[in-house]
């Protein structure tokens, strides 16, 4: 019951990334986080919905093209925290990007994302 709360939360993130109009990224970002918001992304950490809706909106607006996001793993979740892995795809074969993500939820929405772009390397050892 945990991970489908969690895996619709974070499906509702991942809607924003592809909705058809910039318009729409408020509403489906208030439905998957709380207000106060924690956001560690490849730029450092910021804080509030807002600050969500701009990196979304800047993802959005790919110099490649608009592209798809998309959750390409299922969720684990082991008691509040929760993983999972997604996909970002630009048109006609243009970059691709991946990650893992990682969310805290409280009341069901996600209250802190922690962002990890790329893959991880192998251990030299």
């Amino acid at each position: 019951m945990q991970e489908e709360t969690a895996r619709a939360a974070i499906d509702m993130f991942i809607s924003a990334f592809n909705t058809s109009d910039d318009s729409y990224v408020p509403a489906l970002l208030s439905q998957a986080l709380t207000s106060d918001v924690v956001f560690w992304g490849p730029l450092g950490r910021s804080e509030g919905v807002e600050a969500v809706e701009r990196f979304v909106r800047d993802i959005r607006r790919h110099p490649a093209g608009t592209g798809t996001m998309a959750r390409c793993s299922a969720v684990d979740m082991p008691d509040e925290w929760a993983r999972y892995q997604w996909v970002f795809t630009t048109p006609d074969d243009g970059p691709r990007l991946t990650g893992t993500d990682v969310v805290h939820l409280r009341r069901n929405l996600i209250d802190q994302i922690i962002v990890f772009a790329g893959e991880i390397e192998p251990s030299a050892a």
